[in-house]
């Protein structure tokens, strides 16, 4: 008996190391565009990975700190992909598009909420948090208000680490809150930000 348990616990022993030690897939060429950042990754080791030269990788992703990596942030891998300032506008083009299908009229992707959008995902980023409300700005309206912002009526949708405009819109219409916000009928203007895997989405009626 003692002879059995003995040798189950041997053959247990050597299993373990399969789990641990399992190879990371590496591909002669990125099949896709973009990439969010894990913990442990550098651009030297996404590169290799990815079929790449690193240095390549930090010509297409200049406001990216090599040696602070954001986990969750999203890279680029090929020339031809997103500029991360164009995420901004691709997500009202599709707010704009789910509206239309109601029979909603457009929101203007005004640039000075754009920017306050844009500051509150730094902020969710920098001072590592995620919530509507800001150690540093408060709430929302109080942010909205602080930057000049008026209006008689405001939202917020947030997110994080989703890859693309697509795949973030994909998240909030499948949420009945945040689909919410962006059908509501009362709203006409938006500003949509985007920071190393942050995104926000500030919605308003214009006073």
């Amino acid at each position: 008996m003692l002879r059995r348990i003995v040798a189950i616990m041997f053959v247990s022993l050597l299993l373990f190391p399969v789990y641990s030690s399992a190879q990371i897939k590496m591909f002669s060429e990125p099949p896709f565009s973009h990439y969010k950042v894990s913990p442990g990754d550098t651009f030297w080791f996404i590169a290799k990975r990815y079929g790449l030269d690193y240095r390549e990788l930090m010509r297409l992703n200049p406001d990216v700190e090599p040696t602070n990596m954001h986990v969750g942030e999203v890279i680029r891998l090929k020339e031809t992909a997103s500029n991360h300032n164009a995420f901004e506008d691709q997500v009202a083009q599709l707010v704009n598009q789910e509206r239309a299908k109601q029979g909603l009229r457009p929101l203007t992707h005004r640039a000075d909420l754009k920017a306050v959008a844009h500051k509150k995902a730094e902020d969710m980023i920098n001072s590592n948090y995620f919530s509507h409300t800001s150690p540093n700005y408060g709430s929302p309206f109080q942010m909205m208000k602080t930057f000049g912002i008026s209006y008689t009526t405001a939202g917020e949708n947030i997110a994080k680490g989703q890859k693309t405009p697509q795949e973030v819109m994909t998240a909030w219409m499948n949420s009945p809150g945040h689909k919410a916000n962006i059908l509501k009928p009362e709203f006409d203007t938006i500003g949509v930000g985007f920071y190393h895997g942050a995104w926000v989405q500030m919605f308003i009626k214009a006073n």
